[in-house]
């Protein structure tokens, strides 16, 4: 089994730092799922606002994994 190969912009991350971004992705995939039943509620709730809220948690679990895999590049 070869090397594992290197994404261009990410430096070779440690098991403990992927296992941290996979716990998180796990998260963030619960969250998803609990949007889109929210936004499922049609009549229930401001769907503008259940999209605002959709759209914020995705760049805050994006801003916590780039935290974790410290990017080199833009």
């Amino acid at each position: 089994m070869g090397a594992t190969p290197q994404v261009a912009g990410y430096r070779q991350l440690s098991a403990d730092e992927v296992a941290l971004i996979e716990e998180i992705k796990v998260k963030a995939a619960e969250v998803g799922a609990l949007v889109e039943r929210v936004q499922a509620a049609t009549g229930l709730v401001d769907g503008r606002a259940a999209a605002i809220a959709k759209t914020e948690l995705q760049t805050g679990f994006m801003w916590l994994v780039r935290s974790v895999a410290k990017p080199t590049s833009f």
